[in-house]
């Protein structure tokens, strides 16, 4: 009724153009029906499961321009369309759909609940269904067939609701070339973090270089010169010297291995993602519990921003939360590397408002991946982490 409703508005809308008023019509009624529409994207998703792609949001607002030109560029926009389609055919369509389970349910109750009460009362005429129930045997096989019927009608409902969502589907979905400009643009974004990231990090390594393993290297020639030119007139002061070239030697050598170790980590190279992450959980001052169910490798690339991105998950727990205790929990379903980390702490993780954890998103959008953050004042958060992947 909601759907016929709004879909009546937008036809009056669309008829009052000619003289004007429409275009004062269109823009509140269209809004109306793109609300009915997200809903019942929203129910398709909760209640079958099937994700139905949302068109681009409708020009509706007055920071649009005018209600003429408002309604002009909701005529121009083919999600406006295609919500006027299934506002018309959704009370038939959808309606017949859920009649069926519900006929089934409704009739079956009927004869499991009310004929055993009333087939006394009734003369030779009462029939349930095929069974004239005129007698005890026969009101127990009315019964018995009320009985079926209701839990046909039950076990019907969960399919035709996937039904249903399919059709739903068909009509609410963005078109083919709104969803393909929306992946070229997802995509050129992606491109433009991802080169942002490498150049970041090459800068990084750069710098790491020049401050850390170049600075002693150069200081270790300086001492090896020194020592060289004493060596034949002052052995003592050479020998510490030389000494002194060792030590360097020594920091100059675990400069470059803290650098590989940020580069890609040799426990994730050797053991995998599972064993990584715990020794990322060693580490941390924080009582980290790690649970990892992995059928087996996963791609290097994958497993480095996973490894990261918890990694930061982490370092955001320790700093902004107040937690003390943190579960991690790493799954490969479907053709999808799950990693979900929950702390105790206070809530109220914003992944907008700057933090660490806009970076954890722009490494998961490199392979496709998304976050998803639960944080409710007070506790506890929950970052839900997801990157398509194959397992070997």
């Amino acid at each position: 009724m909601a759907a016929s409703a709004a879909g009546s508005c937008v036809v009056l809308a669309l008829l009052l153009l000619p003289i004007g008023a429409g275009f004062r019509l269109l823009p509140p009624a269209a809004r109306a029906l793109r609300a009915l529409t997200d809903r019942s994207r929203d129910r398709a998703a909760r209640w079958s499961g099937v994700r139905i792609t949302p068109p681009g949001p409708l020009p509706t607002g007055r920071e649009h321009g005018p209600a003429r030109k408002r309604s002009r560029a909701i005529l121009a926009d083919g999600g406006f369309w295609r919500d006027v389609t299934w506002a018309w055919l959704e009370p038939l369509a959808g309606g017949l759909l859920v009649a069926v389970p519900l006929s089934f349910v409704a009739y079956g109750v009927f004869g499991a609940a009310v004929q055993p009460f009333i087939w006394r009362l009734i003369d030779d005429g009462n029939w349930y269904a095929f069974i004239p129930v005129h007698s005890t045997a026969t009101m127990l096989a009315a019964l018995l067939l009320g009985l079926l019927l209701t839990g046909t009608g039950l076990l019907m409902a969960p399919a035709v609701l996937r039904v249903h969502a399919r059709w739903s589907r068909r009509l609410l979905a963005a078109s083919r070339g709104a969803q393909l400009v929306r992946r070229v643009e997802q995509l050129t974004d992606t491109r433009s973090h991802a080169l942002d990231t490498q150049a970041a990090e090459l800068r990084r390594i750069e710098r790491d270089l020049h401050d850390g393993a170049q600075a002693r290297l150069v200081a270790l020639g300086m001492t090896l010169d020194r020592a060289t030119r004493l060596l034949d007139t002052d052995p003592a002061t050479a020998r510490d010297l030389l000494l002194d070239v060792r030590r360097a030697s020594e920091g100059a050598l675990q400069d470059l291995r803290d650098l590989v170790h940020g580069i890609h980590p040799p426990v994730l190279a050797d053991r995998g993602l599972g064993d990584a992450v715990r020794a990322l959980a060693l580490d941390s001052f924080l009582d980290v519990r790690v649970e990892a169910r992995l059928p087996g490798r996963l791609p290097s690339p994958v497993e480095a921003a996973a490894y990261f991105a918890v990694g930061e998950a982490l370092t955001n727990a320790a700093k902004h939360s107040g937690a003390q205790h943190i579960h991690i929990a790493i799954g490969h379903r479907d053709g999808t590397l799950r990693v979900t980390v929950t702390d105790d702490g206070h809530g109220g993780a914003d992944p907008s408002a700057g933090t660490g954890l806009a970076g954890v998103r722009r490494r998961l959008d490199t392979f496709d991946g998304t976050l998803a953050v639960h944080s409710p004042p007070g506790g506890p958060t929950t970052l839900t982490m997801e990157i398509p992947c194959a397992s070997s």
